[in-house]
């Protein structure tokens, strides 16, 4: 499989370096210092439990239009990147190239499909805790290494088993969904509220679920995304976001988000897609979404990087 990773961050360096660690042709598009020290010295994955895993020599470049037409690609792209960096692929996406978006949020198929087409576009979800701890180095923290993906007709097709089977063989936790529109919006039911919460009460999780305001909070921005969710068709309970809310109890309290992350670093801030992703389809839906339109306008002033 000739696989395109759109990104070489925390999600498409520990993705793209399982698989070739595992035997698949990667290729990695990344840039500045991080595809300097990639070519150099290879990719190193650093897991504590696990142990580190080098990737040398790997296939880097920032050129993505030199790898020539791919069986797959993968976006770990920034949601802002989206659109411009699909529209740049054009010329090596062929008639049986799959794209997949490991990204956040719900509406980057939706760009994705308005580039490539429909019959190109398969869903995805990552779950990984990781970051790129120097250039050429992705940390991963934790074992969790999980995909969930699938077709958005439900089917378990021929690509789909394919890409299932090389997941599987590079010790990915791989999952098929039948319902690729429904996960989605699980995970960015958590997400929402974890990203939300955190990055405007500028604290991780565990301070945000001990203090009753703070939590109820928690609970409202998530109970808005499921309203949404469900006013536009997507089959999540009703109880959803109290289902969550137990989840939030069961993580570490050091549990963060990448928004509050890149919040404290000056970085710009994928907010326009989390609470703000909400904010308008909640509109579209006639849905109210009052708590996620206080973080995405508390968090404006921020949205495009630290204050100048």
């Amino acid at each position: 499989m000739k696989i395109l990773m759109m990104g070489s961050g925390g999600v498409g360096g520990l993705y793209g370096g399982r698989l070739a660690h595992s035997g698949c042709d990667v290729t990695f598009v990344a840039r500045g210092a991080h595809l300097a020290a990639m070519r150099e010295h290879g990719l190193l994955i650093e897991n504590e439990t696990q142990g580190n895993t080098l990737i040398k020599p790997v296939k880097a470049t920032d050129d993505a239009l030199s790898a020539g037409t791919p069986d797959l690609i993968v976006f770990g792209v920034k949601l802002w990147d989206t659109e411009a960096v699909a529209k740049s692929l054009k010329p090596i996406v062929g008639p049986h190239t799959t794209v997949l978006s490991l990204q956040n949020g719900v509406m980057k198929d939706d760009i994705l499909r308005g580039v490539f087409g429909d019959q190109a576009v398969m869903g995805g979800a990552a779950y990984v805790g990781t970051h790129i701890a120097r250039p050429g180095v992705i940390q991963q923290v934790g074992t969790l290494q999980r995909m969930v993906f699938g077709e958005y007709d439900g089917k378990k097709s021929a690509r789909a088993e394919a890409l299932l089977a090389a997941l599987l063989k590079a010790g990915i936790q791989a999952e098929f969904s039948n319902d690729i529109r429904r996960t989605l919006w699980e995970k960015y039911t958590f997400l929402v509220g974890l990203s939300g919460a955190t990055a405007s009460m500028r604290t991780t999780i565990g301070p945000v679920r001990e203090h009753p305001q703070s939590r109820a909070f928690l609970l409202d921005l998530m109970k808005e995304t499921v309203a949404v969710g469900r006013a536009l068709g997507v089959a999540l309970p009703e109880n959803y976001a109290d289902d969550r809310l137990n989840f939030a109890d069961s993580v570490p309290g050091t549990m963060d988000s990448s928004l509050h992350h890149d919040l404290k670093n000056g970085n710009r801030l994928e907010v326009e897609w989390l609470a703000g992703g909400v904010v308008q389809l909640g509109i579209k839906a006639g849905v109210p979404t009052p708590c996620n339109r206080a973080v995405w306008d508390v968090l404006a002033l921020h949205a495009q990087g630290k204050l100048r």
